[in-house]
């Protein structure tokens, strides 16, 4: 019976024999090529990529900052100037390579094509920065968001909002990063001219010291501990940045924009703002007019400064000795019961002779002076 069947079956058998083989030879091939495309696995943790030899400040600062992401660290830093040795050992490459391509995480500044600013990489953000960016810089344009929200979860167990770490972002990157940048691109601090005298005590300037000396016989040696003790100085340095910036400066900027916002009950001008406790508010308040727009308006800013209460001018520029409203000409360089009967406001304690701040024992006292100042019409 199974004999007389036999033959109609044996072509269909042999047809799936071959479309079977067909297709073993066919996944065979597939997995050879797969194999020869497949890059030599890199070790895990990901390894950090760097140039050997004399370090500077930028590469330092940015394996320090790669190092406070989650999936780097644990990461070894592999120093080498062999392209081919970096390629194949390393994840993420930062100051050597003689290329920048954020796909592939190679982060060098060094091709003369390379003509990026933190503006250039972060558009939106108002502020224009036209000094070209360091490996430093770099880093941070990409992962520096994620860096200070690393710091500050393991330093002091906080989140930012996304408004607060825009702003943590950007004053960062202005009072600590473009230093760097500059430093390392050689941007000269004033233009048509040498300064008259140079700092050597910033953080770029102790970082390369950390270098071996030249007169080191064996100065390869320990080059790699130098590298990590540079990242331990400077990294330090970084940290209490990000939480000077995180816990002070926005705390503070929060405190100049409640008083902005209530100036109107203070005096019907919003000329005369009341801090609620002290705290650096001009340079803040150069930004939050803005963002209210009622540029120029602030004149008078009263605050206790931990023994007294002051009544400040809002000077033209932070760093400028001239305010938009100083204190009455007659009541300065007075003290006392001789200012309080001149001015008639009780518990009065001075006023500058140039008329930039001025005293008093209480906060009555402190905006009753500014009041009048304010209404107070020079000669």
């Amino acid at each position: 019976m199974v004999t007389r069947f036999l033959p109609r079956f044996l072509p269909k058998l042999h047809k799936e024999f071959l479309r079977v083989n067909q297709l073993r030879k066919y996944r065979s091939n597939m997995s050879e090529v797969s194999e020869e495309s497949t890059p030599a696995k890199r070790s895990t943790p990901p390894t950090i990529g760097t140039h050997n030899g004399t370090f500077h400040c930028d590469e330092v600062v940015a394996c320090f900052m790669l190092k406070q992401l989650p999936e780097y660290e644990n990461s070894e830093i592999f120093r080498s100037r062999d392209d081919k040795a970096l390629q194949e050992k390393c994840e993420i490459i930062v100051d050597v390579g003689s290329e920048f391509d954020h796909g592939k995480k190679w982060y060098d500044h060094h091709q003369l094509t390379f003509k990026d600013t933190f503006s250039t990489l972060r558009p939106e953000f108002e502020e224009k920065f036209d000094i070209r960016l360091s490996s430093a810089g770099l880093v941070y344009c990409y992962y520096g968001e994620r860096v200070i929200q690393s710091i500050l979860q393991r330093e002091r167990n906080l989140q930012l909002s996304p408004q607060n770490l825009k702003l943590a972002f950007l004053q960062i990157y202005r009072n600590f990063i473009s230093e760097l940048d500059a430093i390392d691109n050689g941007v000269p601090m004033f233009e048509g001219g040498e300064p008259r005298y140079k700092i050597s005590t910033h953080l770029s300037a102790r970082v390369g010291k950390l270098n071996p000396s030249w007169q080191d016989s064996n100065r390869s040696a320990d080059q790699d501990q130098r590298f990590h003790q540079a990242m331990a100085v400077a990294g330090k340095e970084l940290v209490e940045n990000v939480l000077e910036v995180a816990c002070s400066w926005i705390a503070a900027r929060d405190h100049v924009r409640a008083a902005l916002e209530q100036a109107k009950t203070v005096h019907p001008s919003g000329e005369i703002l009341l801090l609620d406790k002290f705290c650096p508010w001009k340079s803040h308040l150069v930004d939050l007019e803005k963002e209210y727009q009622v540029e120029g308006v602030p004149k008078l800013v009263v605050f206790n400064d931990g023994s007294s209460w002051r009544v400040a001018g809002v000077p033209l520029t932070p760093s400028s000795f001239i305010g938009r409203k100083f204190l009455p000409t007659p009541w300065r360089g007075l003290r006392d019961d001789e200012l309080s009967e001149l001015a008639g406001i009780k518990d009065l304690v001075f006023v500058h002779h140039t008329g930039f701040i001025g005293g008093a024992k209480t906060q009555e006292a402190a905006l009753a002076m500014a009041t009048k100042s304010i209404e107070f019409v020079e000669n």
